[in-house]
């Protein structure tokens, strides 16, 4: 039966699409065919102007009796005149049929010779014409009713209404969140036992929101709430609302809650919700259809009735954009955050992505889980694909540790240029500008140690130092973020400490190093000289307040760290000079340096 279904939901979408196609062809052949009729039509009528004879030309030749024979078609305006001695057809519209007729049959009575010949009207000598007339006609109508079906949800929202079509995820399938899952427990609970927190006087939440990174999970939980309630599940994207027409996005929030309440109990999933659900605004144009479609969302949510149990559960990676009506008590009840996964949990996720995968004995997913700190779901799950994919290109039997070590460094920094040929003076530019970073992060407490260093080109970058990242950090002091912005500056201070000179290399960690020094003045209050203050995100007249020119005030404190931090790497590297030019030299003769060979420039 599951099978019959899924066919028949097959050959419906099929269906549909052929239905799609064809009504775009015979629009395409319909506007052919008018293109070709005003060509033929344009075409005809140029060659009519050679042979056309003016009414009162006509006149002039009935009275000489230079006529030989008229043509005309009933209900037609236009004459075919045969002139005496002409060879060729002549065409006269006629103004005025009857007058004319009337000149005919007077003229035929005086004893003038003129052939008279008239034509009953035909269908088929019509058919042109009557084609032109009604083709604009048929292209509206087909326009009507392209807009007619966009007004409804078509297949945008994935609906997974009965046995055999809910979602199949479960909590078993997501790793990383246990706490989150607990709390999603709940949600699971009152979609099964409504009545149990009824009875008690509690409300059952209306709506959940979900936010966190890209990539950590939050349409996957959506589904395995779903999945582990056993409810209609129904999905649809944020973006999905908003179309080129006005009132659409309202009308299709109106057709998704009223299929909601027919699938009661369910979820209605919505990814993005802030593509329909930012601020609103006072603007005109996209704003306002913006507006009209959360405005409606507002509506639908507080139109739930007590019997109704139906729970919105909404994903975005950018929850400061929300309106606040959209966030109060009563809609969005609870505000759930999805945090990239620590040790244990990136240990899970590999786990569950490893099991259709051929790993090696010798391949430790905990290694791999500590070396990965910071990365999402979608991340880890991309890595090992990129491994099998590069142990297929390798033609390994297995997965190997150096196809993951390389699936890293494809994901995190590029893809690897081996064949890009470069200069030696830009090569031993790259190879002190990678070392400079290496040297100067050896000596700074709170960096991290280095994993490799190389000047094979990567990506866009021409050279690259990796570190490690075994430790998740959820708090990150002044020291450390001044001492980054050191280690990012390690590789400009190095060439031009060495080639009394400073390339483009650098823009980067420039870039890099702008911004956390930005962030440390005006988010986090780190500045001793404007204190704890968060300048971010305010508007002028904001800015007012904490006195005249605060603006250069800042930047003076932002240069003031960048500054800082060049002349400590410039510091560092003139100390330990010897360091940096061994490590330089050895890039430049093997272009690598792993851990363990780095390592070793330090142990004397």
């Amino acid at each position: 039966m599951s099978k019959e279904r899924k066919n028949n939901k097959d050959k419906n979408k099929e269906k549909k699409g052929r239905n799609g196609l064809i009504l775009i062809l015979v629009l395409l052949v319909a506007l052919a065919i008018l293109i070709g009729l005003t060509v033929y039509l344009m075409k005809n009528q140029t060659n009519k102007d050679e042979n056309t004879l003016a009414y009162t030309d006509l006149i002039h030749e009935i009275n000489n009796q230079n006529v030989e024979s008229v043509e005309m078609t009933t209900g037609s305006t236009t004459a075919k005149v045969k002139l005496k001695n002409e060879e060729e057809e002549k065409t006269t519209i006629v103004p005025n049929v009857e007058s004319f007729m009337d000149l005919l049959q007077t003229k035929v009575e005086e004893g003038n010779e003129i052939e008279l010949i008239q034509k009953p009207r035909s269908i088929i000598s019509q058919l042109p014409s009557l084609i032109i007339s009604f083709l604009p006609t048929a292209i509206m109508l087909a326009l009507f009713i392209m807009l007619f079906k966009m007004q409804g949800l078509g297949e945008k929202g994935k609906v997974y209404d009965d046995t055999e079509r809910k979602t199949k995820v479960r909590f078993d399938d997501v790793a990383g969140l246990e706490e989150e899952k607990q709390e999603m427990m709940e949600i699971v609970d009152f979609l099964k036992r409504p009545e149990k927190y009824t009875k008690m006087g509690a409300r059952v939440p209306k709506g959940v929101l979900l936010y966190g990174k890209p990539g950590t999970g939050k349409t996957l939980i959506a589904k395995a709430i779903a999945g582990e309630a056993d409810v209609p599940f129904i999905s649809m994207s944020g973006s999905e609302f908003i179309e080129m027409f006005a009132g659409l996005g309202a009308s299709r929030v109106r057709k998704l809650f009223e299929k909601a309440r027919k699938l009661a109990p369910c979820i209605v999933f919505i990814d993005e919700i802030d593509a329909i659900g930012s601020r609103r605004t006072s603007n005109s144009g996209a704003e306002t259809e913006n507006n009209q479609t959360l405005n409606q969302l507002l509506v639908e949510m507080d139109g739930f009735g007590s019997e109704e149990t139906i729970i919105v559960l909404a994903a975005t990676n950018r929850p400061e954009m929300l309106d606040k009506a959209l966030l109060r008590p009563g809609r969005f009840d609870r505000r759930i955050t999805i945090p990239a996964p620590d040790l244990k949990g990136r240990l899970e996720i590999l786990k569950i992505h490893s099991k259709d995968k051929k790993l090696a004995e010798d391949v430790n997913l905990e290694s791999i889980a500590e070396d990965t700190a910071g990365f999402t779901g979608a991340e880890l799950e991309n890595i090992l694909n990129e491994a099998a994919i590069t142990a297929t290109k390798n033609k390994h039997e297995d997965i190997e540790n150096e196809d993951i070590e390389e699936a890293v460094k494809k994901v995190t920094v590029g893809l690897e240029k081996r064949e890009r040929k470069y200069s030696d003076k830009d090569k031993k530019l790259t190879a002190y500008h990678e070392a400079g970073h290496a040297v100067v992060s050896r000596y700074l407490p709170t960096q991290t140690n280095v994993k490799e260093i190389s000047i094979i080109p990567r990506g866009v970058a021409g050279g690259y130092t990796m570190y490690k990242s075994d430790e998740d950090k959820y708090y990150i002091s002044k020291t450390e973020m001044q001492e980054k912005l050191v280690a990012l500056l390690g590789g400009r201070a190095a060439e031009k400490l060495v080639l009394n000179d400073i390339s483009t290399g650098a823009s980067n960690d420039i870039e890099v190093a702008t911004e956390i020094a930005r962030d440390m003045v005006t988010k986090y209050g780190m500045s001793d000289k404007l204190g704890p203050i968060d300048f971010q995100g305010k508007e002028p007249y904001e800015m007012q307040m904490f006195g005249e020119n605060i603006g250069d005030k800042i930047g003076e404190e932002v240069k003031e760290l960048i500054n800082a931090a060049y002349n400590r790497a410039i510091s560092l590297l003139q100390e330990h000079r010897d360091k940096l030019d061994a490590i330089a030299t050895e890039l430049l003769q093997h272009e690598k340096i792993n851990e363990e060979e780095f390592d070793r420039f330090f142990e004397e």
